[in-house]
């Protein structure tokens, strides 16, 4: 594949064979980045699991202390008191059967998260596939199903994200905007990489963090010692 030379420029700065430290590693993803727009940085894990075997399994959502910088539109299924609550909270669409027709109807997505409370799962389950393949599907261990839907659509405004095993054992997130500065980025990084450790499967076997990177939208990789979180 062929980069432009703002790419090859950033990667440049890189020493491929270096593991920074993370502080060392986030201030120059930063410098890194060469877009004409705040791009997101992003953190890469290599989890020593196997994500064919159900026990061993990584899944989760945590709230990161300075957000991720995206503006994010909460869809929430719920009925009665519970619709007005989430409204109140912020959410941009409510609804139940009539959302449901929408979505499968006139194609409608226009949200980054979707919210349910318990008794709605049933109406929801519908939506499976349409839902399931984009990641939206809500889902008890992410926190999008809720019987505090007000709550849930809180934390999602305030930068909740869901961080999933993919089949390469991989985990893809974002963790802010270039703009945060390397502060913001380390505690925000800090936080999504204490709540993978607590989420370690007692079934993984030897060293559990294989690999840590960081990225902007359209910057070179960046190798993190992760040794420092001691798994």
């Amino acid at each position: 594949m062929k980069h432009g030379k703002r790419y090859q420029d950033a990667f440049k700065l890189v020493d491929r064979s270096k593991y920074y430290e993370t502080i060392d590693g986030l201030d120059l993803c930063i410098k890194t980045a060469k877009a004409k727009f705040d791009e997101t940085v992003e953190l890469h894990v290599r989890l020593g699991v196997d994500s064919r075997h159900a026990d061993q399994q990584v899944r989760g959502a945590v709230v990161l202390p300075n957000g991720t910088g995206k503006k994010v539109r909460v869809a929430v299924f719920a009925r009665g008191d519970k619709a007005e609550a989430a409204q109140a909270a912020g959410a941009e669409i409510v609804g139940a059967e009539d959302l449901v027709a929408k979505i499968q109807n006139e194609n409608f997505m226009e949200f980054d998260v979707v919210i349910a409370s318990p008794d709605m799962m049933g109406l929801v389950g519908r939506l499976g596939r349409i839902l399931g393949p984009r990641g939206l599907m809500p889902n008890p261990k992410a926190g999008t199903v809720a019987p505090d839907v007000a709550k849930a659509v809180q934390e999602a405004k305030a930068g909740k994200i869901e961080y999933r095993l993919d089949k390469t054992n991989i985990i893809h997130c974002p963790i802010g905007k270039v703009s945060f500065g390397t502060e913001k980025l380390q505690e925000n990084l800090d936080t999504l990489l204490g709540a993978i450790v607590k989420a370690k499967p007692a079934a993984a076997k030897g060293q559990y963090i294989r690999s840590a990177v960081v990225a902007t939208t359209m910057g070179p990789g960046i190798k993190l010692n992760s040794n420092r979180y001691g798994v």
